[in-house]
This record gives C-alpha cells, structure tokens and sequence, in this order.
C-alpha cells in the first residue's frame, strides 16, 4: 500500500516556522512510495537540507532524541542508570565539545557547509514536535523533545563512530601481553576471525548484463530498532540522489547514486585513535598536571559535571584533558607508571589513566565539506575529489559512473605515528609516541572484480587486525561463476551462507580414535555437511553446538587462567575484554598458532565432539536458535520475537553470533543495496526493519523478514519525482462560510498513477455523498446544505470537501465524541475525536493506496493541532470488511454497539450497529498498538 506523511501542508508549516536562514519560504513537496521511503524535492540544496531534516525528524524523533542525548552524555536523563556508563564516556572524552569545535571552524572555513547543516538542523527542529507526538516511547519515558544547537548532526556522527576503529581492542591486547608475554600480543587478531564486517563489490561493465558496472553490498552493524540507516531520495535543481542516510546527519555519507555516478564504503579497519598511559599529579588547590614528552609537567584542563539519572542519584564525573587528548580511564588510587618506566608496570589495564586521541578532535575537522560534494557528484572524479576531504571514519569506498569511470580507494585521516601506538597504550612521557603528520591514502585501479569486505588489501598499511579472508575470497569466487550480472543477481550474493572458517575445526575430526558411537555418527555428520548455515539446515545447528563447546573448553584451559577473571574498569569497553568471545572470534587462528604450546588443542576438540553427541540435541533448524535481537533503547513491551536468520559470522550473510556465549545474533546487514549505473531505476536497496521509526507504523518492520529468509527485501527506487506523478489535496468547507480559528488542509502528495485508474469527479459529491454517510437517503440539496450550514457553525463538528487537482474526491467529517451520539454508547475521553469519511465513485479498479493516502493525511491534519489524543471510529458492524480494514491498519477493536436514533426537525439518523475502534495519537496513552488508518467503509 502506498504511504504518505501524515504531516499537514509541510510547505505551509514551513513558512509559518520560518525556513532555513530565516527565509519566509520553504517550499518542497515529499513522495512516500509503497514502502513509506520519503523522495524529497525543493527548490534548492538548503530548502531540500531543511526538508530532510524535518521529514528525517517527522519518521523518526525518538531515534534522534535518543542519539543527540547519547552524543552529548545524557540519555541516562529518561533511559536510566544502565546508561550512566555510556553517558560517563561520552562526556570524559568530550564528544559534544568536540562537536561544537568542528562546527566552529566548518562555520570559518566552509560557510557553505555550515549553512547546509544548519538548514538541516531547522527543518528538525520544526519537526521534533510532529515526530514526537507520533510516538508513545516519548510519554512512557517522560522524554520531551528540545531544540538542536547546530553541531548536534556533528556530535551524533563522532559517537556513531567514536568506537569503530576499536581502540578499546588495545586495552585487551595489554591484558594478554601481561597475562601470555608481549609475544602473545596479536594472538586474538581478528583475522582469525573477527566480529567486523561489511561487504561491497564493484563489477565492472564488461562482466554485467547492461555493460555498465554494479555496485553492490551491505554495511554490518549492530542491528538497531529503529535502523541505522534511513532510505531517502534528495532532488532539487543541482541534484537527484537517493541512498541511505545516517538519522540525524544531513546528506548521504556512505552509499548514494546521483543517477550518473555512484558510491559504497565499507569500513577500512585502520587504527587512527591511541591511547597514552598518563601520570597526573595533582596540587593542593586541586590542579592536575601530567607528565609530558622530556619530562616536562603540563597543565591539565579540569572542570566537574553533572550526569542526572532517570530514578536515581545524579553522578558527577571529573573531566581531564591532557595534551595528549580527553582522560577516558582514570586509575584507582595513584596514577599507575613511573616518568620513564613501563608503561604497563600496572598489574592491570583497569589502574592506568589513560587518555584518548583521535583525529576530529586533533584536526578540529570531521570531513563534513565532503556530504554536499557528494551529492553533487556526476563522476567518479568528482566523487574521489570529495574524498580527499573525508576524515572520519576510514573508509574503502568503491564508485563508478555511467562514463565507465571505476574508483577503488581509502578515504580518511590517519596518524603517522610509531607502529606500538596501533598495538596498545604507549607512555605519554615518551616523545617517540608523539603523531607525526597524516598518512596517505592508498588507492588502486580496478583489475576484474573490486571486493572490499574488511580484510587485508588495500588498507593494510593503515591497520593492525583485519577481517578473515573468507568473505572476500568467496565474493570473488561467487562474482568469478558469471560474465553477465544482473542487479537482480546480486541477490544470490548477498544471501550466501558458505562458512569457509569451519575447516580448520574440522579438519582435525578424522584423526580421532576411539569415539562412542555417538560421537562417531556426529563426526560423520558433520564431515558430510555442505558448510553452509542455511537457515533451514539442522546441520548448522550441530556444528554450531560442537563449536561453542570447543570454545568453553578452550577457555576454561589453565593456560589462559591470567585471563579468567571478569573484565574490570569502565563498563563500555568490557565488550571488547571477555575471553570466552574473544576465544570464539579467534578460535580459528587459536587452532593453528605456535604461541600458546601448553595448549592442547586436539584433547578439547575431542571432548567437545563428545559432549556435544551425548547431548543428543534435536535436529532444529538454525533458524530457529538464530534469530534477530535487535538493540532498542526501551524494550517494545507488545514486541513480537524476531525473525530467526541464516548464516554466521564469516559467511557473506553475515549474521554474527557469539561462539561459546549465543546463537543470537545482534550484529547483520544494516543495509544491502545494488547500484545500476545503467538504470537508476533497476537498482535495489533494503534495510533490515523499515523507513518508519515509529513502533507499530504501518512501514516500520514492513522489510523485516519473513519466515526464514535472509534479510532482505529490496524495492526499487522510483522514477524521477515529477509534476505527472503528483496530486495536491484540498480540504474546504462544503459551504462558502468561514470560521475562524479553523484551518483548511492543504496536503501534497506524490503518487505514481497507473493507467486506466483514476478517480471520476462527481459534481454531486457534496449532495449525493452527504446523504448516505448521515443517513439521508434520498435527502433534498436543500436540505443537505441546510445540514451543512449548521455543521459549520458548531464549533464541536466540522466537515470539509476534498479535492485532488482540482476535482472533488472525498467528504471528510470530524467531530467531538463527546457531544455525539456516540458517547451514550461508551465511556469518552477527553481528546476523542470521530471521523466520518466518504471517497468518491473511482473508474476501473480503485486506485492503488490512494484511500490510504487519503487516511493518512486525514488522521494527521486531526492530531496536527496538539489537542486530539484519539481518533474513534464507529463503521457499521455488519461491514465486516471495514472492521477487518481497522483491525489491520493498527486501530484496535471496541466493543459492538448500537448508536440510538436521532429524529430532530434538521436531520433523522437511524439506530445503527456499529463496532468502535480507536487509534492512539502517537505519546498518548496507549489503548493498544497502533498504526496507519484506511477508510471507515
């Protein structure tokens, strides 16, 4: 079913707020198409930044909230104490005052840029309100929206990214160095495996069905509800670009398609962030200073703040910054270290003071010039001129253009620096580990396939750990089986679920001697399995279960004992500081390396063998132990389980669990998209729930998948948002009056109409249609505009004529429960508001999603105003489509009822069945799920 906002007139609302620079208008016009995405068209690049904004605040306000008060260390405020850790880090490393530096000398340096971003951060602003009223998490956490400053889209990029390089993997190398020796240092690296991924491929025109390339992929992130990502379209006269958006950041970052050239990123795994052991002393007014290169104390910049806590005692957090970069760790007690000794003579990580140092605050720079130039982009020179601005995160991108230009490259900034600095925390007294400029970005040319999917390759110069190999390689061989690739093909690569990291675990099963029957048969079995996590294969649940036994025997080995104990220091890096994942992630490298002797490898593998046949698990499905388990920020307390998935961590369905821990899986593709620079059109894009932020909305999980299918439900973007694909609604009075203190609606709707579907204009519609829906039958003109006339001098009903392009479409009627006759049938509440509405004859078949766009529309403009809590309707209860229609738009069902006969002298309604249903204003309280409406019947 098609969509729209229910925004009322954005255009009018836009003006009446103001528009971006202070401007009297703001004119754009938004088309939803059937899987709600927004296609966004103004007149300009600020106006269409401003539209993005209050669309982006309109789909999604508690995201936005909830990430512009994690960027700046408050979401503990409404979310509780379980985020007073995050809050702590996010203030000690100064993310918002990093934020508002960058935006400070973007506003010196690139006005241009500054204004642009401004423009967005208005059009939020003038949609918080809307946004928020939509949804009930804002009540039920007592969150109320406040303005953005300008560096808020800044501050939400930095904490998006602050811990994508994995800094904090360098507090667990430490641990493993003290533990294992300095030898061990990498014994974990994540090339045997590891939990990062994202792929992206570019085929080249000569290997494509259409003979111009295909960019195609998917970004592996933690899984969030609402998506990381947000599918928009953005056209003005400069440009027409649609991709996937970061909620709360003008433009499109990582993946776009300006219709002549495109671009994908993934991430590069380069180690751009250091952390500096740092000795402090502190004087008797409270003065803090810390030991710096040569010897030399310096002055450490000291202040306190105030994290509130929802239901519990504020915190205060002492903030330091040292020359180095923000203190994220402080030790207990004394600071650990001596002016020239070892930097780790602390008998754990957790009692060092550790600073952080990472480029934006470094640069004072976030790269934020690069989001214009990429929309604006119409070759892939362009686009690699955009590049050399990127600063964070790092990034492999590959980009093409419809000239046959292909780009395989690194964009960001990385340190130089000595090559400890990327291992674990180095002394900040030592000058050796000071940064020493900027390295260059490698680039390459595009021989055959391009396959970016975190391992090494082109980035190796800039990082430590990588990804396997395994994705990449079976990219290749998969991309390597076909000459004529389609974008409808890049399906059967996305979905693949081939688990080439299984070998080496299985390898060892045939020297085993000995084994129980049981144990025979398994290992029968699982030599015979395809090694693919198939989600409807119970061998991969097997396997999965061998695996994680192998893992918690492995950890449980006394040759690891020094990493036993629980992780301690802050709480937001004890994900990175866990043995038992970490054994999982790197249990394949932990099966072939020569740094661990005392570790018997064979012995564990064989008694996980056994254990796991004696458990005589049933044959289940793995779809059915791997399932989705988004992170929401408040549970959803009417959520129903989520889908269970295929594939695992190295397979190109990357759908990570945790070996030895989970079969669960939080972490997949946060997006998959497929570029055509032959068709625009043809391309595909998806995202793992749907565009709508809002819980229970009509496209908020609507691309969620089914059954067990991968995730995975493409649409295509539409053609060009032009004039012949666009409708305008009008809602007048049916009589001439006016009323004061009423506002008409006026609603732009874009919508692809197909041929032979149209409405009819019915001149009679105000006469012919008024008499059935009040029950008058054959009533006279005269009398039904007698009914009208006094409908519109009450000030407790209202009705309004509908036209579309100028041609009468619907009657639309609203009116206060309270004083109708509906209130002697049920307890009313202040805030119902019933609705009557009646849709014009239509020639042919109906118009597809037309009465749900007339809905939509509706039931905004009746919650635009601030005062209606719920809209009630009452269809007749032998209209059992109608009620069934209520029932699926989200509304929930009421009890049957008869409205009593009215018989006064200016109208006569009869006694009718009726079945109630209500629909919430999104904040109120709730009276069940909801969603988006359709017609009453």
């Amino acid at each position: 079913m098609s969509s729209v906002s229910s925004e009322s007139d954005p255009e009018s609302y836009a003006q009446a707020q103001g528009g971006p620079g202070g401007e009297t208008s703001a004119s754009y016009d938004v088309y939803r198409d059937p899987w709600g995405i927004p296609h966004l068209r103004a007149s300009d690049e600020l106006r269409l930044a401003y539209a993005q904004g209050r669309v982006t605040a309109f789909d999604r306000a508690w995201q936005l909230e909830v990430e512009r008060h994690r960027a700046e260390g408050s979401s503990a405020s409404f979310l509780g104490a379980d985020s007073v850790s995050w809050d702590r880090f996010a203030r000690q490393c100064r993310l918002a005052d990093t934020a508002r530096r960058c935006y400070e000398a973007m506003a010196a340096d690139e006005p241009g840029t500054a204004a642009w971003v401004r423009a967005y951060v208005d059009g939020v602003n003038d949609g918080l309100a809307a946004g928020a009223a939509r949804d009930e998490r804002f009540a039920r956490t007592g969150l109320s929206p406040a303005p953005w400053e300008p560096w808020v889209p800044l501050a939400i990029w930095i904490a998006t990214h602050i811990l994508f390089a994995g800094f904090a993997t360098k507090l667990w190398r430490e641990r493993v160095a003290r533990a294992l020796g300095d030898e061990a240092v990498t014994l974990f690296a994540t090339d045997g495996p590891g939990t990062a991924g994202s792929n992206g491929w570019l085929v080249p025109g000569d290997r494509t069905t259409t003979g111009s390339a295909i960019i195609a992929g998917d970004p592996h992130r933690f899984i969030e509800d609402p998506g990381v990502y947000q599918q928009i379209r953005l056209s003005c006269p400069d440009y027409d670009v649609l991709g996937l958006a970061v909620p709360g950041v003008p433009g499109l970052a990582h993946f776009g398609h300006t219709g002549s050239a495109a671009w994908a990123i993934t991430n590069a795994m380069a180690d751009y962030q250091d952390l500096y052991v740092e000795q402090l002393r502190r004087g008797a007014d409270s003065a803090v200073e810390a030991l710096g290169p040569d010897g030399v104390w310096e002055s450490v910049a000291r202040h306190t703040e105030t994290i509130t806590v929802a239901g519990g005692d504020d915190v205060e957090v002492e903030i330091l910054e040292t020359a180095r970069g923000p203190v994220i760790i402080h030790a207990d007690g004394e600071p650990g270290g001596k002016p020239g000794g070892d930097p780790r003579a602390d008998a754990d990580g957790s009692t060092q003071t550790l600073s952080l140092r990472y480029p934006p605050r470094v640069r004072r720079d976030l790269g934020f010039a690069a989001l214009p130039a990429l929309l604006r982009a119409r070759t892939v020179a362009d686009i690699d001129r955009a590049l050399d601005g990127w600063a964070e995160p790092v990034n492999v991108v590959h980009a093409a253009d419809t000239a046959g230009g292909l780009l395989h490259r690194v964009a960001g900034a990385v340190p130089l620096r000595h090559r400890t600095n990327r291992l674990r925390p180095v002394p900040a007294w030592d000058p050796q580990h000071a940064w020493q400029g900027w390295a260059p970005t490698p680039a390459e040319p595009v021989q055959g396939f391009a396959v970016m999917a975190n391992a090494r390759g082109i980035a190796s110069p800039l990082g430590v750990e990588f990804a396997p190999p395994h994705r990449a390689n079976r990219i290749r061989e998969l991309l390597s089986g076909s000459a004529d690739w389609s974008p409808k093909a890049m399906a059967d690569v996305h979905r693949d679920t081939h688990l080439a990291s299984a070998a080496p675990l299985l390898a060892l099963l045939p020297g085993f001697e000995d084994l129980t029957p049981a144990a025979q048969a398994l290992r029968e079995r699982l030599l015979a399995w395809d090694r693919h996590m198939a989600a409807d294969s119970t061998d991969a649940t097997v396997f999965s279960a061998f695996r994680a036994a192998t893992v918690r025997r492995f950890a449980a080995d006394p040759v690891f004992e020094g990493l036993w104990g629980a992780p301690t220091g802050p709480d937001v890096f004890h994900p990175w500081l866990y043995l038992v994942p970490k054994i999982g992630y790197a249990l394949e490298g932990l099966l072939t390396t020569s740094l661990v002797p005392g570790l018997d490898r064979a012995a564990h593998v064989r008694a996980a063998l056994e254990e796991t046949a004696a458990a005589a698990t049933p044959d289940t499905p793995w779809s059915e132990v791997h399932r989705l388990t988004p992170w929401q920020a408040v549970p959803d307390p009417e959520a129903t389980e989520w889908p269970g998935l295929g594939g695992d961590h190295d397979c190109v369905n990357a759908t990570s669990t945790v070996p030895g821990f989970t079969d669960l899986t939080a972490r997949a593709s946060a997006a998959r998209y497929v570029w055509d620079l032959a068709r625009r059109e043809d391309s595909l894009w998806a995202v793992p729930l749907g565009a709508d932020g809002v819980t229970g909305s009509p496209h908020h999980r609507d691309q969620l998948p089914r059954g067990h299918s991968a995730i995975s439900s493409p649409s295509s973007p539409t053609g060009p948002v032009s004039p012949r694909n666009r409708y305008e609604l009008r809602l007048r009075r049916p009589t001439a009056r006016a009323h004061p203190g009423r506002r008409g609606l006026r609603y732009r709707h874009h919508h692809a109409r197909r041929p032979g579907r149209r409405l009819r204009a019915d001149p009679q519609l105000g006469h012919a249609g008024a008499g059935p829906l009040l029950g008058m039958g054959e009533a006279s003109r005269e009398l039904v505009q007698e009914i009208y006339e006094d409908i519109d001098r009450r000030t407790t009903h209202h009705a309004f004529m509908v036209s579309r392009d100028g041609e009468e479409v619907a009657l639309f009627q609203t009116y206060d429960c309270a004083e109708d006759r509906v209130s002697e049938c049920y307890e009313v509440r202040p805030g119902d508001v019933g609705v009557h509405v009646l849709i014009g004859p239509i020639e042919g078949a109906a118009e597809h999603g037309f009465t749900g766009a007339l809905m939509a529309a509706f039931i905004g403009f009746v919650f635009s105003d601030g005062t209606a809590r719920r809209v009630v309707v009452e269809p007749d209860a032998r209209n059992t489509k109608a009620v069934a229609r209520m029932e699926r738009s989200g509304f929930v069902l009421g009890p049957e009822v008869v409205l009593p006969e009215i018989d006064l002298p200016e109208v006569y309604l009869p006694a009718k069945p009726a079945r109630l249903a209500f629909f919430n204003a999104p904040g109120a309280a709730a009276e069940g799920a909801s969603g988006a409406v359709s017609a009453t019947g």
